[in-house]
């Protein structure tokens, strides 16, 4: 409990035993008697007069101070001392349950993401020595010990050990590292202790840009809360002139139509009554509570959401686009089989890695692999890359060809088919057709029930993307059941596909496209929600998506889903729970049956059951 919180309710307890010892005083001088609870009135309620006065100072009446004070000082205008004082005192305690329970939620949204590291340890005269993170320089050598948080990324440069990344991607299972792999700041070391060199300054660590993301989540607000917001300007105001009008237009028509007393002092009360409970707290308070812990939850198990707004979009996805490699396949190409002609298949393996000697491309890279030999770079004369087809080179004076069909149909050779699934680089050597190399691209592990899942929970259509060609993209989506998809696309005509998409769906439907959050930047941005997945540690994709899974684990997107839907479902729980109340409690108020204090304690329970509801939203772990 903070200060603040426990000043407020000693004020709150003073207040009370001074209303109860002055209910039993027995006083019949009505200046004493208005004296006496003036003071737990002020005690309890001097903070809400003084925020009212400045909202009329700053030209901002129409806030719940006001509302408050008018009510409550109206009440002691008509004698009504007692009812005036329990009423501040509901509301204030009210208040307190509602600073409790915020401030108590906001805590464990805090410590689910409680990934900060506190330092970092140097050596410096052969000791080691804490700094602060924002100290360490890239390039410095630090020290994570058993138990420690890595406090920023780099690579181990001593030592093994397995790593707790749970914090980050909400997985339980331990990663293993050794000297020369990369690690990312907000990991727990769990075995033994390890040396690295940093590599990025600890503003740009991963851990930095996801709290960072976290916390500026908040600024990106939902439909929802912009009509909340919008709805208590235009309400607070005309629930006050509606105040007015009970007040007035009733003793008027008594008067002059029915020639019956005015009775002010009745439809005066029953209009401060009124204007107690027209006060919007649960809506203002829940709703935005609701999506802050929607969002802390959704971290904890590895699903980043960057506001409110894309939570609120998420929850409406009815077309799932994915690309291909990285995204429902691992991305990692490895050599499956190799098919000879008129040569061996060592061979064959020989000129394939030497002409490949040059290549950043996955596909050469993995070819160079399999080789696992160092390469002669001296039997190479000369190697020229045709885009899209493959490689010429001259190797041990012999012209090379490296690549698949439409390379050797230039070449006027009739290459042999082959019905394997995946990449097949074809190899012909002095114009002689001599074998070729299937490349394959396992399919993830969830890949096949991340998109049963989706379609189980109300997705339409899922769409594959790729630049594959037809067979590949083919044989990958009859083994996953996507309903359709779409081959042999530059980064480009990704970008076409998704807005022929984005045209198909109504408007109150979303399109999702997830990517590897690099190559598909263009179309993550395009697409109604843009979904990084596969991006440990990857900058580009936390700075091109609206949602990043922290892991590479395809059922992620359901659950990022579901997330959202539940989010959503509370939202709209409390903003018809609340304002259901509210209508009953104005009407009962208007014809009398609703008194002041009964008004307030109506409030003040809708405002609890709101935000304990919100809170709800935190649960994810079972979804």
């Amino acid at each position: 409990m903070s200060k603040k919180q426990k000043k407020n309710l000693y004020r709150i307890i003073i207040s009370f035993l001074l209303l109860i010892i002055i209910h039993f005083i027995p006083v019949d001088n009505k200046y004493l008697e208005f004296a006496m609870y003036m003071v737990p009135y002020l005690i309890v309620g001097h903070d809400i007069l003084r925020k009212a006065f400045l909202s009329i100072k700053n030209h901002e009446s129409f806030d719940e101070n006001f509302l408050m004070a008018v009510a409550t000082i109206g009440a002691i205008a008509l004698g009504e001392y007692h009812e005036g004082v329990e009423v501040m005192l509901f509301y204030q305690i009210g208040e307190w349950f509602q600073s409790y329970a915020v401030g108590r939620s906001r805590k464990n949204i805090a410590k689910l993401m409680d990934i900060r590291p506190d330092y970092a340890n140097i050596e410096q005269d052969d000791q080691l020595v804490q700094v602060d993170p924002n100290d360490v320089h890239v390039g410095d050598v630090i020290i994570v010990k058993v138990g420690e948080k890595i406090p920023l990324d780099g690579t181990i440069i001593e030592g093994e050990t397995s790593l707790n990344t749970s914090a980050l991607t909400g997985e339980s299972k331990p990663r293993d590292v050794a000297t020369g792999d990369d690690v990312i700041s907000g990991c727990i070391n769990m075995t033994s202790p390890i040396r690295i060199r940093t590599t990025k300054e600890f503003g740009e660590s991963t851990v930095s840009k996801v709290l960072d993301l976290i916390e500026n989540a908040t600024s990106n607000k939902s439909k929802s809360e912009d009509f909340i917001s919008k709805f208590a300007k235009y309400y607070t105001p005309a629930v006050c002139y509606s105040a007015l009008a009970l007040a007035i237009i009733p003793p008027l028509f008594n008067k002059l139509i029915l020639n019956q007393p005015w009775d002010f002092s009745t439809w005066v009360f029953r209009a401060l009554t009124f204007l107690v409970i027209s006060c919007p707290c649960a809506l203002v308070i829940s709703i935005p509570l609701t999506f802050f812990a929607g969002i802390g939850g959704a971290s904890k198990v590895g699903v980043l959401i960057k506001g409110s707004n894309y939570l609120e979009s998420l929850s409406k996805t009815r077309y799932v686009a994915f690309d291909k490699t990285g995204t429902v396949t691992l991305g990692i190409f490895e050599v499956t089989t190799i098919h000879n002609s008129n040569m061996t298949k060592d061979e064959l393996l020989d000129y394939a890695a030497h002409g490949e000697a040059y290549s950043n491309h996955p596909i050469g890279r993995s070819i160079i692999k399999e080789y696992g030999k160092d390469l002669d770079k001296d039997r190479i004369k000369s190697i020229r890359e045709n885009a899209g087809k493959g490689i010429e080179a001259i190797i041990d004076d012999r012209s090379v060809l490296i690549g698949n069909e439409k390379l050797l149909r230039d070449h006027n050779i009739e290459a042999s088919h082959c019905d394997d699934d995946g990449t097949i680089v074809h190899i012909a050597i002095d114009g002689e057709y001599k074998g070729h190399i299937h490349i394959g691209d396992k399919i993830k592990k969830n890949a096949k029930q991340a998109i049963e899942e989706l379609k189980h929970n109300g997705v339409k259509k899922t769409i594959m993307l790729t630049g594959d060609e037809k067979k590949i993209a083919l044989a990958v989506s009859d083994k996953l059941g996507i309903d359709e998809v779409r081959y042999e696309l530059l980064p480009q005509d990704k970008v076409t596909e998704v807005e022929k998409l984005l045209k198909e769906k109504s408007e109150n439907e979303t399109l999702a496209f997830v990517g590897d959050g690099i190559n598909d930047a263009p179309v993550i941005s395009m697409a109604d929600v843009g979904i990084a997945m596969g991006s440990l540690g990857s900058d580009a994709a936390i700075e091109a998506a609206d949602v990043v899974l922290m892991d590479d684990d395809p059922l992620k997107i359901a659950k990022a889903i579901k997330i959202a839907r539940k989010c959503m479902r509370i939202v709209y729980e409390n903003i018809s729970f609340a304002i259901a109340v509210k209508i009953i409690t104005l009407i009962l108020s208007a014809v009398g049956i609703a008194q002041m204090w009964l008004a307030i304690f109506a409030d003040v329970g809708v405002m609890v059951i709101a935000v304990i509801n919100a809170i709800r939203a935190l649960g994810v772990k079972n979804i």
